[in-house]
């Protein structure tokens, strides 16, 4: 059968919020079967575990933010992201602040991490949430118009298009497809860092938000360059991040997800959004195992080798 998965074994990271500035450790454990994704705050008076699903995401401005009663913990996106692209059912994540840090601005740094761990196959079955009909989310219209959907499909599949009126940008590619059963996320995925412009940021650190940002975590730009003296990891790095939050927006829903996912300048809110669209119709989706992992889709049986 194909086998839920957790680490070997222990890994730690040190850092700082992307958006309060404020160092951070996190600390990566194996977790039994059945117990999903879950953050500890372990700095709290009495530490608090919150439960990746759809309904504990409780703000989704610039971040995806999940909580529990007090305690909270923002910007897990690009953790969760590594944690799909890699397959990780099970995990406990313990943190020393109310924020994940940010490391270099992309998925890699958490890629390396769980690698280096070592990613372990446990006696139980990998359950998905497959996609039976199509699901959508839209809002605005005209120049403001945003959608996201979900669509059956044997695999994994996402499909974003970004539209951002900037040179840089607009000299890049705005849209890209990712499949997980043909394409490499560590190779064409994970390496995409967040980015922003120098003007937001400003606006931003006057709110006393992006903190923690600079040139070493994020992509900055002018209005007519990037700034970074290395220039971009990819040719459409833009859209790829996209693609790289987007999965891990979705895997907060605390299954894989067996669809076609398809957006146009969807972002946090409206992927979360989608989730709990589709978790409000019963006759969308269906849990699912494969006894035979031969049946699986491609992309789903392999287990990334140890770093």
């Amino acid at each position: 059968m194909l086998q839920q998965r957790t680490l070997k074994s222990i890994s730690r990271a040190v850092g700082v919020g992307l958006h309060s500035g404020q160092r951070v450790e996190l600390t990566l454990r194996p977790a039994p079967a059945d117990t999903g994704i879950v953050f500890r705050r372990v700095d709290l008076p009495e530490p608090a575990e919150i439960r990746m699903t759809a309904e504990a995401v409780t703000d989704t401005r610039l971040a995806s933010t999940v909580s529990t009663g007090g305690a909270k913990v923002q910007t897990v996106e690009h953790l969760m992201s590594a944690c799909a692209g890699l397959g990780i059912d099970n995990l406990y994540i313990d943190i020393t602040a109310d924020e994940v840090p940010i490391l270099d601005g992309s998925a890699s740094s958490f890629v390396f991490l769980l690698q280096s761990a070592g990613i372990e196959l446990q006696k139980a079955p990998r359950r998905f949430i497959r996609v039976t009909r199509k699901v959508e989310v839209r809002e605005g219209e005209g120049a403001n118009e945003k959608w996201a959907s979900l669509e059956p499909y044997h695999g994994y599949k996402l499909s974003f298009e970004i539209d951002f009126d900037h040179r840089v940008v607009n000299s890049t590619g705005q849209r890209v497809e990712f499949d997980l059963g043909t394409d490499s996320y560590s190779r064409d995925i994970a390496r995409a860092r967040t980015f922003g412009f120098t003007k937001e940021v400003e606006y931003m650190r006057s709110k006393g938000l992006a903190l923690g940002g600079g040139l070493d975590n994020a992509i900055v730009m002018d209005d007519t360059k990037v700034l970074n003296a290395g220039g971009l990891r990819y040719d459409d790095e833009f859209v790829k991040h996209k693609i790289l939050d987007a999965m891990g927006d979705l895997y907060i829903i605390g299954k894989p997800l067996l669809a076609a996912y398809t957006a146009f300048r969807s972002g946090h809110a409206l992927n979360n959004k989608l989730l709990r669209e589709l978790l409000s119709h019963s006759d969308a989706y269906e849990v699912v195992t494969f006894d035979d992992e031969k049946r699986a889709p491609r992309g789903f049986g392999e287990v990334a080798r140890a770093w």
